[in-house]
């Protein structure tokens, strides 16, 4: 018989409905009977006991906010008898824990990018990329006249990517603007960049070129359309002797460890936490046992796990970094009158997430129970393989963007209620669910519901890494194949 819910840890207090459960059906966990007392939607929690005001409620067996009144067992526990405990900064304190894995390792290599640096990547695409918003329109119809002149043959694409900023913007936003840009410049997944100017700009094609430090001059080239006559005769110019370059490129046999996945979840349900994370989890663990590199970011999605992360920090050092990151972030909020908690969107709470605690813990089980590596601020990129926290909000677009901008090759995106965006590189949507995953085939990519439904997850693993493979070996994902794709910067300042 299939199982119909789900106590997920021995310590916990609730359970979760795997399928909708009728009001006054008997349920039997531990050996304890209860009689629900209301209708559970699938995804969503029961009481397994009675609870007073004020007692903590347990998933994942941590806490996840507290009973707001008296709870009978076999009542529905959702965002109105749940609060949060969140509230402001906090002290943290250093207790290291043991990380032995054992997982052995593969000889798995894919098909991808040598380029002149030595750096890899999995797609060889042409890029248009704004120094400021004021030439979108320019940098669109280049992008529109290539592909028109060649139908993107002998690359993977040709993109233009389109953005507000680069010009009246002070202090952090410009810096963040200029780092972003600067990041996918650089990006190894991009085969040949036109990078276009106004002249007049804040961030100034001149000082933006210094900006990139060492760069491959004949992939990367840069046009001012207030110095030229005709800019789209000009632009087109320059990207025809970047595409005949790049659509030379070949493929070669590159090994899995070279590989960096971002870890992404959006649009999260009550499943999230049972099937897709964990998978990602899995999948980053392996990853990293071979030598490549996982990224977690969406730092306010961290805030009631945020511990689990930091005591598996190897050092010290990475500890009081990520203590940094976590509290840098509170106090971002804090200092626009915000609340730490106040986090579920009301498509997480329909899918069965009541609180950020709740939320965050099923959100970081996406890196597994790896040691974290490294530490790194918004805009900044790699520079240590392994486990690596990233500092970036949960905002899809911006901490998509930020993933790809760290140099990660492609983004693993676990959804419960679906989405069909793209960022820069390869945005992969992993559905928690197979209701999704059937509704919505143009969207999703990858079906973990299956997980829930009685495939073993070390099957579903290896289906996965195998899926892995081939997309970066070049079988395209949804977004690409739609043309879904699109950049955002975090701003936090004023707009002159």
């Amino acid at each position: 018989m299939e199982t119909m819910y789900l106590k997920i840890n021995p310590a916990d207090n609730v359970a979760v409905a795997i399928a909708p459960l009728e009001a006054g059906k008997p349920i039997t966990v531990d050996g304890v009977s209860i009689t629900l007392r209301e209708a559970i939607p699938a995804g969503h929690k029961f009481a397994l006991k009675d609870f007073v005001e004020g007692e903590d409620i347990v998933k994942y067996g941590y806490p996840i906010g507290h009973a707001v009144q008296a709870i009978p067992a076999g009542s529905w526990m959702n965002e109105h008898n749940i609060k949060t405990n969140l509230s402001g900064l906090l002290e943290y304190t250093y207790h290291p824990v043991k990380v032995d894995l054992k997982i052995p390792q593969r000889q798995l290599t894919f098909k991808g990018y040598r380029r002149r640096n030595g750096d890899v990547g999995i797609r060889n695409e042409v890029w248009i990329i704004p120094t400021v918003g004021c030439v979108n329109g320019i940098v669109n119809r280049l992008a529109e006249g290539l592909r028109r002149e060649t139908g993107s043959a002998g690359v993977d694409a040709i993109a233009a990517y389109t953005h507000n900023y680069g010009c009246s913007q002070l202090g952090d936003d410009h810096e963040n603007t200029r780092k972003i840009l600067r990041d996918m410049v650089l990006h190894p997944n991009a085969g040949g960049v036109l990078v276009v100017g106004l002249g007049c700009e804040n961030n100034q094609p001149d000082a933006f070129r210094e900006f990139l430090g060492d760069y491959d001059e004949s992939r990367v080239k840069f046009m001012v359309t207030q110095n030229v006559g005709d800019e789209y005769e000009a632009g087109m110019t320059l990207l025809r002797e970047l595409y005949a370059q790049a659509s030379r490129d070949e493929r070669t046999d590159v090994p899995i460890g070279e590989l960096r996945v971002g870890l992404k979840c959006g649009g999260s349900d009550g499943f999230s936490g049972i099937t897709a994370n964990p998978l990602l989890g899995m999948f980053s663990d392996f990853l990293i046992a071979q030598g490549g590199t996982g990224v977690l970011t969406e730092v306010p999605e961290m805030f009631g796990a945020e511990t689990i992360l930091m005591n598996r920090c190897r050092t010290p050092q990475l500890f009081e970094q990520t203590v940094r990151l976590i509290n840098d972030f509170k106090e971002y909020f804090l200092s626009h009158g915000e609340p730490v908690g106040e986090n579920p969107s009301p498509g997480n709470k329909a899918g069965g997430i009541s609180t950020l605690e709740d939320k965050a813990l099923g959100c970081t089980q996406k890196c597994g129970k790896s040691y974290v590596e490294g530490v790194l601020p918004y805009g900044e990129r790699l520079q240590v393989r392994g486990l690596n926290l990233l500092s970036a909000p949960g905002n899809d677009l911006v901490a998509a963007t930020a993933l790809a901008s760290c140099g990660c090759h492609i983004v693993l995106f676990t959804t419960g209620r679906g989405t069909p965006f793209g960022t820069y590189v390869p945005t992969m949507k992993i559905s928690t669910n197979s209701a999704l995953a059937k509704n919505k085939p143009g969207w999703i990519d990858f079906n973990a519901g299956v997980i829930v439904e009685g495939e073993p997850m070390t099957v579903t693993l290896e289906r996965f890494i195998g899926y892995i493979l081939r997309v970066a070996s070049g079988e395209p994902v949804n977004n690409e194949q739609k043309g879904y794709r699109e950049i955002a910067i975090f701003k936090t300042g004023v707009t002159l």
